[in-house]
């Protein structure tokens, strides 16, 4: 069933972040809405919505370009971070989940862009994903198997697919009696479980200091006595420090990681591992012992599902490759 949650999201909204949004509140506040965009095209600010089954621009909707620009300043404000000329870009969470990007010119070359991704009103358990058609019932007792047993899993797919809404509610699925210790880059994930600490990276200040970076909230989680761990995204070389921590007994571990296909995932890491000074081979055999099950997740007609499971295993070369689970 789904999980009781206000009717309005703009009700988790401090006041700031409810004056930069202004007139825009109650499109947020939409229950279909999921990504609100807002840029400047050709001298002039547009606004973009998709509602679940496709990006569409809003008709007779236009502002001003300096108006794009002061509402992504004052958004990113509402996040406690800074944007201007030095800082040309920024990612914050607002309320309950609201995650809001923002770049300004000269990175965003026609002018000020934001990018708003809002979470269900409702949030679904997995029993109610499941039924929504997220996938088959075999596979999903599959994978309530794999986090009873404390199986380590990447949930890979593309923008959009579902991968953090399909994690939080695997992390339902775990044992009251276990702790889990969330770490990411902007906090999304919303799991009902009674027992989680959730870290969130930090950007330098406008001198330059104060940035706590994914990796080091990695390391700092391995001393909080975790049952598990789970890291938001693997986007660049943490993923060195948490495939070390799901190789050394922190079983029951999860991520997400941007993949179109699951036979794009071993490149994908290998990347990953470039960024951390690994050599393939070497990310290989870390990867292919760490992570237990591959699930890939799509967005079909507005709704997410999952289109393939697959392991990570090496292939006579040596190689990282995808098999079947």
């Amino acid at each position: 069933m789904p999980i009781a949650a206000p009717s309005a999201r703009s009700s988790h909204l401090p006041l700031d972040a409810k004056r930069a949004f202004g007139a825009l509140l109650p499109l947020l506040d939409e229950p279909d809405v999921r990504d609100i965009m807002i840029q400047v095209a050709e001298r002039r600010g547009r606004l973009w919505v998709d509602r679940g089954e496709r990006i569409e621009a809003v008709s007779g909707w236009s502002v001003a370009p300096e108006a794009v620009r002061g509402f992504a300043v004052a958004l990113i404000a509402a996040g406690g971070r800074h944007l201007d000329e030095r800082q040309p870009y920024a990612d914050v969470r607002l309320g309950d989940g609201i995650r809001v990007h923002a770049v300004l010119p000269p990175v965003a070359v026609a002018g000020a862009a934001v990018s708003i991704r809002v979470p269900r009103v409702s949030r679904l358990d997995f029993d109610e994903l499941v039924a929504q058609g997220l996938c088959a019932h075999d596979v999903a007792d599959a994978l309530e198997r794999a986090v009873l047993q404390r199986r380590n899993i990447l949930i890979t797919g593309g923008t959009g697919s579902g991968k953090t809404t399909v994690l939080s509610a695997l992390l339902d699925l775990v044992p009251r009696a276990e702790r889990i210790v969330t770490i990411e880059d902007v906090a999304e994930l919303r799991p009902a479980h009674p027992h989680r600490v959730a870290l969130e990276a930090r950007q330098a200040n406008t001198e330059g200091v104060g940035e706590v970076s994914l990796d080091r909230l990695l390391r700092e989680a391995l001393r909080m006595r975790p049952d598990r761990i789970v890291l938001g995204e693997c986007r660049g070389a943490e993923i060195a420090t948490l495939l070390a921590a799901l190789n050394t007994g922190h079983d029951g571990g999860a991520g997400t990681l941007h993949a179109s296909r699951l036979v794009d995932v071993p490149a994908r890491l290998e990347a990953l591992g470039a960024l951390a000074g690994m050599d393939p081979r070497a990310l290989g055999r870390q990867a292919a012992s760490a992570i237990h099950l591959v699930v890939h997740v799509e967005r079909f007609r507005g709704r997410h599902r999952i289109a393939e499971l697959g392991t990570l295993g090496l292939g006579r070369t040596g190689d990282l490759v995808t098999g079947a689970p």
